[in-house]
């Protein structure tokens, strides 16, 4: 039977994004806050959303797999408020949450909308979360929250972008299909960021490269043989003398063209939904580099709102919950890293930049459950 206990509310953590041309500068101002990174380089990410009317697609999507969470939901009989709140943008998770302490919750389970471990996929949220359990308990509002595991190795997540990995190869003639490359896309982070990413380090790269195995077995199950597959990245915004991780998308690009790739299948694993930088980065820019060079190239999708991706979640939720309540459920993972934490150890993902207080920590001294 399905059983939320002793969660009281759900809440879909998100990035956020501008809904208009005058929210832009505005939410990338919020984005960068305190990194130093250059106006220009601002100005330029300005143009990527101003080139779509100014109006990001994340919101969208995430209305989209808020409908379908709630399908879930109520299909299991969970009957648990379902709420959404941002980092950067309205709806800000600070709001969100007051108004759930107004309506009742007092232990909320948080899904974030970004699979892997670093600081700016995680801790960030981490602290945005322990920033808003502050301002709450400053109001005489006490509340805790918990988040789901990371599910960048859940069956669910790793089968969903197979399954579109499939679909993309499908797409290519037949002559082009066979020696097809599989390059698997993901947002480029400073090499720094990476070093301190997980409770050894590194866990960002790890995760990636296991996920495009997992993904590449998945996908091989149906076929001859194995494709041979990169992790490449995307939508790097440091200064030129900051190291990040590579190669650029577009630079792995050329060098498959000049050595005789026949065709091409990107792979945002690394994105949850088609956002600003799968849009832009990839539909737009990428695919430019892959026709100007004549080098077949088809998209996969993002695992966005499929059903699949979705039950996973909920499956998340259920698991996250029998946790709580002091049972030993499975938890389901493919690749070799294992299952990962619920609770993130001490230091994980640390904040390079200020030592901030970041919530479902072990470190954490703010609101915790009882």
């Amino acid at each position: 039977m399905s059983d939320a206990r002793p969660y009281d509310a759900l809440l879909l953590l998100s990035f956020g994004g501008p809904d208009g041309p005058d929210d832009v500068m505005p939410f990338l101002e919020n984005v960068t806050r305190g990194r130093g990174i250059p106006r220009e380089r601002l100005e330029e990410v300005a143009e990527h959303y101003l080139h779509f009317g100014g109006r990001s697609p994340i919101n969208d999507q995430n209305r989209a797999l808020l409908a379908a969470l709630r399908a879930e939901l109520d299909a299991r009989g969970l009957d648990l408020p379902l709420l959404w709140g941002n980092r950067n943008w309205a709806p800000y998770v600070t709001d969100v949450l007051r108004q759930a302490h107004e309506a009742g919750a007092r232990r909320v389970l948080t899904i974030f909308t970004s699979a892997y471990s670093s600081y700016s996929s995680c801790r960030q949220y981490r602290e945005d979360l322990a920033r808003a359990l502050a301002a709450l308990a400053a109001e005489g509002r006490t509340l805790a929250v918990d988040k789901v595991r990371h599910y960048f190795n859940h069956p669910a997540f790793v089968r969903t972008n197979a399954a579109a990995v499939r679909t993309a190869l499908d797409r290519l003639a037949p002559q082009q299909r066979d020696g097809a490359r599989l390059v698997f896309v993901t947002h480029s982070v400073p090499t720094a960021m990476d070093d301190a990413s997980g409770p050894g380090g590194n866990a960002y790269v790890r995760q990636h490269r296991d996920v495009a195995a997992a993904v590449t077995a998945e996908v091989a199950a149906g076929l001859d043989r194995e494709p041979a597959w990169d992790l490449v990245y995307c939508s790097r915004s440091g200064p030129p003398s900051q190291p990040w991780l590579e190669p650029d998308v577009n630079d792995h690009l050329r060098e498959l063209a000049a050595a005789g790739v026949p065709a091409v299948v990107l792979a945002p694993v690394g994105f949850v939904s088609d956002h600003m930088e799968v849009v832009f980065d990839l539909d737009t820019e990428a695919a430019q580099t892959a026709a100007e060079l004549g080098l077949p190239c088809e998209r996969a999708a993002t695992v966005g709102a499929a059903a699949s991706f979705v039950a996973g979640l909920v499956d998340l939720v259920e698991e996250r919950a029998e946790l709580a309540r002091g049972g030993s459920p499975d938890k389901p993972f493919l690749g070799t890293l294992g299952a990962s934490h619920e609770v993130c150890p001490a230091g994980c993902c640390r904040n390079l930049r200020a030592d901030l207080p970041a919530a479902t920590g072990a470190d954490y001294a703010g609101p915790v459950p009882a």
